[in-house]
C-alpha cells in the first residue's frame, strides 16, 4: 500500500464529516447566508498567503530542481488560481486590503498555519507534503461531493465560482501533484516514520473540522 494510501485511510473518517457541516450542506443548496460565507472568505484569505508559505518551505528543502519548481508552481497555483476565487468574492464584499490587514486571525486559524509552518521547519519535504494534503485532498473530495449529489450547485448564482474552482481540472491536478510527491517522498520511509505522518494528517484534518465550524459560528465560541 502506498504511504499515501495509508494517509487517505486514516483521514477519510474526519473527511467525510465535513459533507454534513452545515456551512458545507448551506453550499450544497446555496442556502448559506452570504455574512457567513464573507467571514470565511476573509479568514480563508489569510489561511491561504500562510499555506504558501509552507510550499515556500519545500523549496527551501529540496535538493532537486525539479522540486523547488515543483513547490513554485504550487505557490503559483495557491497564490493566483486559488486565492483568484476569494479575490472575486472579497470584491463583491466590498472588502478592501486594509480591511483584511486590520482583521485578526481567528484563534483555530493562527493555530492550524503556525502547526503547518513548525512541521516545515522541524520535518522534511514529505512532513511538508502530509501537512498540506489534508487541505488540499479534502477540498477536492468536498468538490466530488457537491459535484455528485448537488449538481446545481456548480450553477448557483453566487457560490458556483466557488464550487466549480474545487471541481475543476486545474485543482485536481496540483492534488494529484501533492499525492505524488507525498510517495515520492516517502519512499524509504519507516513504519514509525509513517506513523508519524498518519498523526500530521489527522491533526490538520481535525483542524480543518475546526476551521468549518469557526466559519459558521463566525469566529465566536469555537473552543467552549
Amino acid at each position: 500500500m502506498k504511504v499515501s494510501e495509508r494517509l487517505y485511510q486514516t483521514a477519510l473518517p474526519i473527511w467525510e464529516r465535513y459533507y454534513t457541516h452545515p456551512f458545507i450542506q448551506g453550499i450544497a443548496d446555496g442556502t448559506l447566508p452570504h455574512e457567513k460565507f464573507k467571514f470565511y472568505m476573509i479568514q480563508d484569505h489569510k489561511y491561504l498567503m500562510q499555506y504558501a508559505k509552507v510550499f515556500a518551505l519545500g523549496v527551501i528543502r529540496a535538493t532537486e530542481e525539479s522540486d523547488m519548481r515543483m513547490f513554485g508552481n504550487l505557490i503559483t497555483a495557491t497564490l493566483d488560481t486559488e486565492n483568484a476565487v476569494h479575490q472575486s468574492y472579497l470584491e463583491k464584499f466590498g472588502i478592501t486590503k486594509d480591511i483584511i490587514n486590520n482583521t485578526p486571525m481567528c484563534l483555530n486559524n493562527e493555530s492550524y498555519t503556525n502547526y503547518m509552518i513548525s512541521i516545515g521547519f522541524k520535518g522534511g519535504l514529505a512532513e511538508i507534503a502530509a501537512a498540506l494534503l489534508a487541505c488540499s485532498w479534502s477540498y477536492k473530495l468536498i468538490g466530488d461531493y457537491l459535484a455528485s449529489n448537488y449538481p446545481d450547485s456548480k450553477h448557483h448564482p453566487f457560490y458556483a465560482n466557488w464550487v466549480n474552482t474545487y471541481t475543476s481540472e486545474n485543482f485536481r491536478d496540483c492534488n494529484d501533484d501533492m499525492i505524488a510527491m507525498c510517495d515520492r517522498f516517502t519512499k524509504n520511509y519507516t513504519e514509525e516514520q509513517i506513523q508519524a505522518l498518519e498523526s500530521i494528517v489527522k491533526i490538520c484534518s481535525e483542524y480543518e473540522y475546526q476551521f468549518w465550524d469557526m466559519a459558521w459560528m463566525e469566529g465566536k465560541n469555537i473552543f467552549s
